[in-house]
């Protein structure tokens, strides 16, 4: 499987493309904000003959789904997310107004996800990690064959999300990390909403909120 992340909009949120030997890929946290930015994730994929069939929202805080509109609208996909987020989808307007940002209310989700099940494209699967703290349906997207868990603002490299935004609980986020993330093999890369990759082994062994 081959990664490539884009970062997108003044909040330098990470989006990752998900591609596979079938020519078929996935889009996690589609984060353009501008017409701009979603012409460079277009052409990126038009440029490698990839043709898109899933788009993931780790959570729906206004980053993560900044493109999400114009990704529909171009390739008739919708989102799959955690049915926990529909007040961050919904509220999205009024967060952007915070940020002194603009966007229309993004489109409801294609689907909803639950924690362990499993989301495919081409010849990949993707396990679905349910990971709440930073908001109350964070999820984390893990393939087991590459070792990679895609894990959006619950875990980064040193550091944890925030939890002072609506759904956020700091013990709840501590719990999920340990009990989701941290079980799973120490060399598993770890790709964050934000920031660089890291690894679970290092962050078990080096993250000042666990240690």
């Amino acid at each position: 499987m081959e990664i490539v992340r884009f970062v997108f909009s003044p909040i330098e949120v990470n989006t990752y493309i998900l591609s596979d030997n079938s020519g078929k890929c996935a889009v996690i946290d589609c984060g353009c904000y501008e017409k701009a930015e979603f012409d460079r994730l277009s052409g990126f994929l038009d440029n490698k003959s990839l043709e898109p069939v899933l788009l993931l929202n780790t959570h729906c805080h206004l980053d993560h789904i900044f493109g999400n509109k114009m990704f529909l609208e171009k390739y008739n996909i919708g989102t799959y997310c955690h049915g926990n987020e529909e007040a961050n989808r919904r509220d999205s307007i009024i967060h952007a107004d915070i940020f002194r940002l603009k966007m229309e209310i993004p489109p409801e989700p294609a689907g909803l996800l639950k924690d362990g099940e499993i989301v495919s494209f081409g010849i990949t699967e993707l396990k679905v990690l349910f990971v709440p703290g930073h908001s109350s349906g964070s999820l984390a997207f893990y393939c087991e064959k590459e070792g990679v868990v895609f894990t959006g603002d619950a875990l980064f490299a040193g550091s944890i999300g925030r939890t002072d935004l609506s759904g956020g609980n700091y013990d709840m986020l501590i719990h999920s990390i340990k009990t989701k993330l941290f079980i799973l093999p120490p060399a598993t890369i770890v790709y964050p909403g934000h920031g660089e990759s890291t690894t679970i082994e290092k962050e078990i062994k080096t993250n000042p909120y666990f240690n």
